[in-house]
Order: structure tokens, then C-alpha cells, then sequence
């Protein structure tokens, strides 16, 4: 009896990846950090151009001036991977929270047995959502180099858009784990 008490695996593995990838997409979502673009020419060499999918930030490494709202003369934001990641990282949050709404009514909280067939929907869910942020993160990460930068500067990949990868596969790895509790749902009928 006391077997039945308890939460199963798949489901707590579910319940802590992805509110955490929820945590690190949101972050990698709203900070501008997706690239960094460094050494322009014409310019101090401690200033560092941050470019998310929303903001253009400079910053001077040596005194930590930070300036936010940078015009965007190269048309940086025009760019497909930009706008596709500019419609798919909310989805993906949105989803996201939908998908842990689901999966919380699934795995019990105020009922005895938990519900195998709304937990595995709810893995669906938060499969989808990881892809959704999947997908524009590996789209930028693979045009980083051909988005539109000052020529002969150096670019490397922000820690936003590392998170947001971090925050895909966790929700993806949760997602999947919810999705086992199909397997108790066909074992039951």
C-alpha cells in the first residue's frame, strides 16, 4: 500500500527539471547577452557590444559604464533568426508554464493516486515547450557568426544564449520523463 503513496520517478525528475529550464529560458529570453561582439574597430578596446534578441547593450570593461538601447544601424533585429527567436522564446515560456500548470495537476498534489494520462499530456507539453526554444537557439547559434556585426570585430556566444540551450534541454529532459507516465496509463487499462 505504501508503494502507491509515493510520487513516482519520472514524475519528480519532470517536476524539478523543468521549472529550472523554465528559470534559465526566461533568463536567456529577457537578458540581451545572446552574442558579444568585441574589438570594433574605431573604437575603445575595452568596449564590448551585447546583443540579445530584444535590447543592444555597450559596456566599458574598464570603468563598467553600461549603456542599453543601442541603435541598431547594421539591422541586426531585421535579421530571421532574431524575429523567429523573438516569437518563439515567449511561446516557449508560455507553454512552458501551461505545461507545469498540467503536470502539477497530474502528479497528485491533493489526490491519493496520480494521473498517469494528464502527467504524460503535461510531458507532451513541456516537450514541445523545450523544443520551442530549442530550435531559435540552435538557429542563432548557427547564423552567429553571419548576423550583421562591425567588420573585423570578434564575436563569441553570450551567456544568454547558453542558458536558453541549458533551459531547452532541461525542459526537453523533463518532458521526456513525464512522458514515461503513459507507460503506467497502459499498464493500468
Amino acid at each position: 500500500q505504501l508503494s502507491s503513496m509515493r510520487t513516482p520517478t519520472e514524475m519528480i525528475v519532470g517536476l524539478v527539471f523543468c521549472p529550472c529550464g523554465l528559470l534559465l529560458t526566461f533568463t536567456g529570453t529577457l537578458t540581451p547577452k545572446w552574442r558579444q561582439v568585441s574589438l570594433i574597430p574605431n573604437q575603445p578596446i575595452d568596449l564590448i557590444l551585447e546583443q540579445g534578441i530584444w535590447e543592444m547593450c555597450s559596456e566599458r570593461q574598464s570603468s563598467h559604464d553600461r549603456l542599453c538601447g543601442q541603435a541598431d544601424e547594421l539591422g541586426y533585429f531585421e535579421q530571421v533568426p532574431v524575429r523567429v527567436a523573438q516569437g518563439m522564446m515567449p511561446t516557449s515560456v508560455v507553454v512552458t508554464l501551461l505545461g507545469l500548470v498540467v503536470a502539477t495537476l497530474g502528479v497528485r498534489c491533493w489526490q491519493e493516486e496520480p494521473q498517469h494520462l494528464v502527467a504524460g499530456v503535461a510531458g507532451l507539453v513541456l516537450l514541445l515547450s523545450g523544443l520551442l526554444s530549442l530550435v531559435p537557439a540552435s538557429w542563432y547559434t548557427h547564423e552567429l557568426w553571419a548576423l550583421p556585426a562591425p567588420p573585423g570585430s570578434t564575436l563569441v556566444v553570450g551567456y544568454s544564449l547558453v542558458l536558453s540551450y541549458l533551459g531547452s534541454c532541461l525542459e526537453i529532459l523533463g518532458g521526456l520523463a513525464l512522458t514515461f507516465s503513459f507507460h503506467q496509463c497502459c499498464k493500468e487499462h
